[in-house]
């Protein structure tokens, strides 16, 4: 039974734009037939970049096909995910290249957070991250809400 991507670690984001993967994440990636270990990478919300197994991209796009394609704001999501993403082999040093498109969008520089979320991973500049963790320790204080929100006012 796998617990999926978790933890964080700091790395260092190399001059051609490729970082080290985890052994626990790289664990976590199917081969392509090749015997060489593939990720899916795109544009992540907050302005991070998702990293996926293929089958868990494959699980995250079925989930975006689910919803009408109709509806305005779904193009627009779908452009924008789409658009940037990238089925990227991790070489034989377990380092994944991160393509320009995405190191701009999440503004990727020298350090860089790779950050287990259950499904997926999350790669984000370093500075980004510590802001971020800090924006949100008050949501995260407030758990117990956040998991079940109430249905009637407290204290009632």
């Amino acid at each position: 039974m796998s617990i999926g991507f978790t933890n964080e670690s700091v790395h260092r984001l190399d001059a051609k734009h490729r970082v080290f993967v985890p052994k626990r994440f790289q664990t976590l990636l199917a081969t392509d037939g090749s015997e060489e270990l593939t990720c899916v990478l795109t544009r992540g919300q907050e302005g991070c970049v998702y990293f996926f197994s293929r089958e868990g991209y494959d699980e995250f796009k079925a989930h975006l096909k689910s919803k009408p394609f109709g509806d305005r704001n779904k193009r627009a999501v779908n452009r924008k995910i789409f658009s940037k993403t990238a089925l990227v082999q991790l070489d034989g040093s377990g380092r994944v290249l991160i393509p320009d498109a995405l190191v701009r969008y999440a503004g990727l520089d020298k350090e860089v957070v790779m950050v287990g979320v259950d499904d997926h991973a999350e790669i984000w500049d370093r500075t980004a991250w510590e802001r971020y963790e800090n924006e949100t320790e008050e949501i995260f204080q407030r758990l117990d809400e956040v998991m079940e929100p109430r249905t009637s006012p407290p204290g009632v």
